[in-house]
């Protein structure tokens, strides 16, 4: 549960839940033991409230992913993906942003307004390689942390729903848009492996 409020960075306690299939009941209470131990805050900003962690709330996350990564002896298998994720994160990174801006000669940062047919096509079949690229990083990863079982479903499953015209699917907050799923994958990784985000 902690480790779901962590990929999530704010999540109310619905989402806490659901993230890995956790009896709602159950989770609300479990979330005010944890924040008791001062490991999770509850904050609002304007209309969005949720869970978020508390620096000792990190650090037990920590603690509890390096105890489990050890348990499995497979530490070199996680390493091994979050190399390969490197290059995959800057190309959708690249994508994220081509989706949301379309440059023009004298603008750089001109809004996409999708009336480039043919630009947006691009984005979303650089989106469906990525998709394809992910599946077997997924496959590797979860079969030595069952965790990481349906970030690659989650993926293709927004990027149908883009496909067929819901464009807030490809980079939407609030939703478990393609670049949602991919930023809690990103911070999967690398809490897994205790590796400060920015490096």
């Amino acid at each position: 549960m902690l480790h779901s409020v962590r990929i999530q960075g704010m999540a109310d306690d619905d989402a806490v839940a659901v993230r890995f299939g956790l009896d709602r009941a159950d989770t609300h209470e479990l979330l005010l033991d944890d924040e008791a131990y001062g490991w999770v805050r509850r904050a609002a900003f304007g209309t969005t409230a949720g869970w978020s962690l508390t620096d000792r709330g990190r650090a037990e996350d920590d603690r509890r992913l390096a105890e489990e990564l050890s348990e499995t002896g497979e530490r070199a298998v996680v390493e091994r993906a979050h190399e390969a994720f490197g290059p995959l994160n800057a190309r959708l990174l690249q994508a994220c942003t081509d989706w949301q801006l379309l440059p023009e000669k004298d603008d750089r940062l001109t809004p996409n307004h999708h009336t480039d047919p043919e630009w947006d096509a691009r984005v979303l079949d650089e989106l469906g390689t990525l998709r394809d690229e992910l599946t077997p990083l997924v496959a590797s990863l979860s079969s030595v942390l069952a965790r990481f079982e349906g970030y690659d479903t989650r993926f293709t499953s927004a990027l149908d729903r883009a496909r067929s015209g819901q464009g807030e699917w490809v980079a939407g907050t609030g939703l478990s848009s393609c670049h949602t799923v991919w930023m809690e994958l990103h911070e999967d990784l690398v809490s897994t492996l205790g590796v400060p985000r920015a490096e």
